[in-house]
């Protein structure tokens, strides 16, 4: 997987993603990250890239030139291949998700486009750009930390990334389900003490204990992920048996604070 950034700020792309695991795997060569200064690409002395927007209103917006150029650079000197996906970080993009993630690992390439001050003239935008793509509902100052986001899910769904294979099989989200609790030694921390079940050996109680654990989690943390899981039966009911403990339990609580 290459990743290609189009950012004003280098250095914040490259010295996040050159951390702990996406670090490992850029140094080993399965992932590479090609952060690129939209700057470098101005006409001017002072290289900006910025200017008043038509029609008055607050901020700058920045200007369609600088950051085509960048483009037409990394997709014809570095990638050297048409179709490459452009995925410009926008709140009014489609909110990211785990299966978002699992479609966008599939490509060999990805540019990343980040935007800044009050964002980028639009029509760049319509020449190039072909996802629109938010990481939530709340504005950030620029696109940097949504692409971080973005390439550090992404990574961890490629092949040698994770030096365990299962682990993005088994974390949250991978089947609309958040991850069962885990646990590590000593057995016994502050008198809390470890789920027998973990320190049995046994395999398939350990599955079914990690399942139900994940159910459990899901119905009471996250229950709007329950919409698109496939449960049995037998786990519909435990969800609907901790939706009505939880209920029973903020009933007592508002009980408890009009009393």
């Amino acid at each position: 997987m290459n990743f290609h950034v189009m950012t004003l700020f280098p250095e914040m792309i490259t010295n996040a993603m050159g951390e702990s695991i996406t670090g490992r795997a850029i140094k080993a060569g399965t992932i590479t990250v090609d952060a690129v200064n939209i700057r470098d690409y101005a006409q001017n002395k002072h290289n900006r890239v910025d200017d008043y927007p038509y029609g008055g209103g607050a901020g700058m917006v920045m200007q369609a030139e600088p950051v085509y150029r960048c483009y037409e650079d990394i997709l014809h000197n570095k990638i050297k291949k048409p179709g490459t996906r452009v995925i410009y970080l926008s709140p009014q993009g489609k909110v990211f998700h785990q299966d978002m993630a699992k479609e966008l690992a599939k490509e060999e390439d990805l540019i990343f486009l980040c935007g800044h001050y009050e964002g980028i003239d639009e029509r760049v935008l319509e020449k190039i750009v072909t996802d629109y793509v938010s990481i939530g509902d709340y504005v950030l100052t620029g696109g940097e930390l949504p692409a971080l986001v973005m390439m550090d899910t992404i990574s961890r769904l490629v092949p040698g990334v994770l030096n365990n294979e299962t682990s993005a099989e088994t974390e949250s989200f991978s089947d609309s389900l958040l991850e069962y609790p885990q646990y590590t030694r000593p057995a016994v921390w502050q008198g809390e003490e470890v789920p027998p079940v973990l320190l049995s050996g046994h395999h398939k109680n350990l599955e079914k204990w990690y399942r139900t654990q994940s159910v459990i989690r899901t119905a009471k943390r996250r229950p709007d992920l329950l919409e698109h899981a496939v449960l049995t039966e037998e786990e519909w009911e435990l969800v609907h048996r901790v939706q009505q403990e939880e209920a029973a339990e903020d009933c007592a609580d508002s009980e408890k604070k009009e009393s």
